[in-house]
């Protein structure tokens, strides 16, 4: 479920990640990955459900499409999150897991059930995202620039490599 987007636009320090299960490029458990591993970085986080139809059907295959075209880029850094917070028996780290392979992405993903992994997902509370899919654009600066259900996913491919 996700709430209505109201469209209202703000540019905010980003909060750190706060979120402690990641699986690195190659889908092998990693430490936690922090906001600041990626200093003078753009990042492009990207928060998802297993479950989700609509992760599945337009935000995975976007991020793809993004990750692929951008690929080589030392000035962006791709990450995506599941963030749950709802159907926690379905939504589980394995099936982040899974979801990072059956999609070859080869970013880091992160698991994010919350605090006690029965809650609402940290970063959906810090980023005050609106359900999944969701794009999160921090810049270099750790401002979160954009924050959205939805993408212009050729738009932001060409802004990208413009600005790298």
């Amino acid at each position: 479920m996700a709430k209505e987007h109201t469209g209202e636009e703000q540019i905010f320090e980003a909060p750190e990640f706060n979120v402690g299960s990641w699986v690195d490029f190659e889908g092998k458990k990693t430490g936690e990955i922090k906001l600041s591993d990626f200093r003078q970085k753009f990042k492009v986080v990207y928060c998802f459900q297993s479950w989700c139809p609509g992760c599945h059907s337009k935000g995975l295959p976007d991020l793809k499409k993004m990750v692929e075209a951008l690929e080589g880029s030392d000035d962006i850094v791709f990450l995506a999150i599941q963030t749950v917070f709802e159907g926690f028996e379905e939504n589980t780290y394995e099936k982040m897991v899974e979801t990072q392979k059956q999609y070859s992405l080869r970013i880091p993903f992160g698991h994010d059930a919350g605090d006690n992994g029965k809650s609402r997902s940290n970063i959906m509370t810090n980023y005050k995202t609106g359900g999944t899919p969701w794009f999160i654009f921090i810049n270099q600066h750790n401002n979160v620039v954009f924050s959205d259900f939805h993408i212009n996913v050729e738009g932001t491919i060409s802004f990208f490599k413009e600005m790298t």
